[in-house]
């Protein structure tokens, strides 16, 4: 059914409707697009390309920076990390090997490199992409197998907080199909058996 939550299987309640329909489930708290509504992938692809790419930009530099500082902060450089979702400028691998980092890059379209689903690491990190996941349910088990025993999962998105949803900015764009609310990380939290998990913002962040 097109009203079952895609990350907890519930079914949701209609919520909101304009160019896409939206639902929000009564147990995670997510809301999420009508699947008849997701992009095509054509699409998709092409509206990630429209994104900045210029990882010189220090504007695009201090967007990214909550999740660079905490690696920096939480890892040293020898630990083993994953950019997920890394889109075409991968600019926090491109910031991280500037501090000697060792962090590899992952992307269906920009980076399809599979073969790095496989393996485990000490951080993982996904900037402004949960809420393009079309079946969190999948992309969170898969994050949650490459974690090591202690590692951490930095996530950045704008987080839905109950304010008025027709004006809200970040549901403008169409790629953005899986929007989260504090009760869907806690949902995630206990599905998948996290330690902890913090909000900064828009910074998220899971503990094992």
């Amino acid at each position: 059914m097109k009203n079952i939550c895609p990350l907890c299987h519930t079914q949701a309640e209609n919520f909101y409707q304009d160019t896409q329909r939206y639902y929000q489930c009564p147990k995670c708290r997510a809301v999420f697009v009508d699947e008849d509504d997701l992009p095509r992938k054509s699409e998709e692809k092409e509206r990630y390309e429209l994104h900045d790419t210029d990882t010189q930009d220090s504007g695009y530099r201090k967007f990214v920076s909550p999740i660079i500082s905490n690696i920096l902060k939480d890892f040293t450089s020898d630990a083993e990390g994953l950019d997920f979702g890394a889109g075409t400028s991968a600019i926090i691998s491109e910031v991280l090997s500037e501090n000697s980092y060792n962090i590899k890059n992952y992307d269906p379209y920009f980076h399809n490199n599979p073969e790095l689903l496989e393996k485990k690491y000490d951080y993982i990190s996904a900037c402004e992409v949960i809420e393009h996941f079309y079946k969190p349910q999948r992309e969170f088990h898969t994050l949650r197998k490459m974690l090591k025993s202690g590692a951490k999962l930095y996530l950045m998105t704008d987080i839905y907080d109950g304010r008025d949803f027709a004006s809200w900015y970040y549901k403008n764009d169409p790629t953005h199909v899986f929007l989260y609310t504090a009760e869907t990380f806690e949902y995630i939290k206990q599905e998948y058996n996290f330690r902890k998990f913090s909000i900064e913002k828009r910074l998220v962040i899971f503990s094992l």
